[in-house]
This record gives C-alpha cells, sequence and structure tokens, in this order.
C-alpha cells in the first residue's frame, strides 16, 4: 500500500502512510483563506508536526491534539508553553512533555521523525524542519519556514529525499530562486511548492518557481498542487 499526501495550503499537509497512520504538518486552518477543511472534519491524526510557533504554522495544533489525541512534536521551548499556557498534557508532548531539538529522532509507531534546522524566526526555540520516513522507507523533507542553506545538500546525501516541500513565497520564505537552488542541493526526486499565495504580499502562484527549477534543477521533478489537491507517495 502507498502513502498519500495532501496539500491544506500554506505550509501545512496531511500525510496518510502506508499503515493508515495520520501525520498533519503545520495546521493552519481556521481563518486561513485557502484551507479546504476544517476543524469539524479531522477526526483521527496520530502524529502533529509543528515547524514554529508564528500563527500560520502552530495554527490549530493544540485543538487537534486534544480532539484526538495525537503525538505532538516541537521544539523543547515550544512545549513549555503548549503545557504552561495552551493547556496541552505532556503525554500528547514528544518525549514525555520535554519535545526534541534539532537533530533528534523519534521513531512513532514505525514512523521516523527527525528535526532540522530552518533560518528563519519564532517567538519560542528556534524554527525547525523535518525529515520523515514512512514505514516503507519513502523520505519527505518537509523544509519549514526557511532561507536556503549549504546544510541541505547535507541532508540530500544522509537521507536521500524522495519528496521535498520548499518555500517559495519570498518575503519571509525563499524566493523562487533560492528555492529552485535548494532543489540542487537536496537532490530529491520531486519537489512541491509550499508558503505562496495565502498572503497578498507573498509570491501568488508557482509559475516563476517551476521555470527556474527546470533550469537549474532539472532532475527534479515539480508537482504544483492545489489547496485540497492529494498526491501518491510512490
Amino acid at each position: 500500500m502507498w502513502g498519500r499526501l495532501r496539500w491544506l495550503s500554506h505550509a501545512g499537509f496531511i500525510i496518510t502512510s502506508p499503515n493508515g497512520k495520520i501525520i498533519i504538518i503545520d495546521p493552519w486552518i481556521k481563518d486561513n483563506p485557502l484551507c479546504p477543511i476544517t476543524l469539524d472534519s479531522i477526526d483521527k491524526v496520530d502524529i502533529v508536526l509543528v515547524t514554529h510557533d508564528h500563527f500560520d504554522h502552530l495554527g490549530n495544533a493544540v485543538d487537534i491534539v486534544k480532539k484526538t489525541g495525537a503525538t505532538i512534536v516541537v521544539a523543547p521551548e515550544t512545549a513549555v508553553k503548549l503545557q504552561s499556557e495552551m493547556g496541552v498534557s505532556s503525554e500528547n508532548i514528544i518525549f514525555g512533555g520535554y519535545g526534541m531539538n534539532i537533530g533528534g529522532s523519534a521513531n512513532i509507531d514505525g514512523i521516523n521523525i527527525t528535526m532540522t534546522q530552518a533560518l528563519h524566526s519564532c517567538e519560542t526555540a528556534c524554527p525547525t524542519g523535518f525529515i520523515i520516513r514512512l514505514e516503507d522507507g519513502y523520505t519527505i523533507y518537509h523544509a519549514g519556514d526557511t532561507g536556503i542553506f549549504e546544510s541541505m545538500r547535507l541532508f540530500g546525501e544522509i537521507y536521500q529525499v524522495d519528496l521535498a516541500l520548499i518555500p517559495i513565497g519570498s518575503v519571509f520564505v525563499m524566493d523562487p530562486y533560492q528555492a529552485a537552488h535548494s532543489l540542487r542541493l537536496i537532490r530529491p526526486k520531486r519537489a512541491i511548492p509550499m508558503h505562496y499565495k495565502t498572503f497578498p504580499i507573498l509570491e501568488q502562484n508557482a509559475d516563476n518557481f517551476v521555470k527556474l527549477a527546470n533550469q537549474i534543477a532539472p532532475d527534479v521533478k515539480v508537482i504544483v498542487l492545489n489547496p485540497g489537491d492529494s498526491f501518491m507517495l510512490a
């Protein structure tokens, strides 16, 4: 059985693993003008990944954890905030409430999650990305909100990324030119652009990124999704 990924717009994704585990990343759902789902439609989530605590990434993660009993993976200082200010139980935070930091890994029901650095800002802890290895070995890199950095090359060498989820919107993250060059570093088999169009200040489509990626990293197949679209992880 293959896994499946669905784009919720912005940096949000739902991944269904080959064994049926549900992973949701940066679930900004309520008040997101492009999100195709509602909180009421979410009834099962096993793992919540949050790259950093800005409102458009932490989003509705707490609501989802409380509703579903999912395990949330966040950095340590953000874990403290979730417990002390937002009423999340330590039992629902990875490693008994401690969270984990850059370079750390956790295996949750056969799914391996590794936290990576990202170049951005946030209120607590530090911004992050995630390497997600599903039960069948399929490997996804969610870069989080970030500029380009040389260590992306190392991620590609170490993890042999099948699918990279790359921000392209500029202003707060990589612009299309940097994002295209990041593919040359990561060398994934496929890439999906994210973090654009949600705000007027961001890039409003992926056209420039696709054009540049085809020139700079022609071996990477770029897949452009509309919010709500799904992609089979094969």
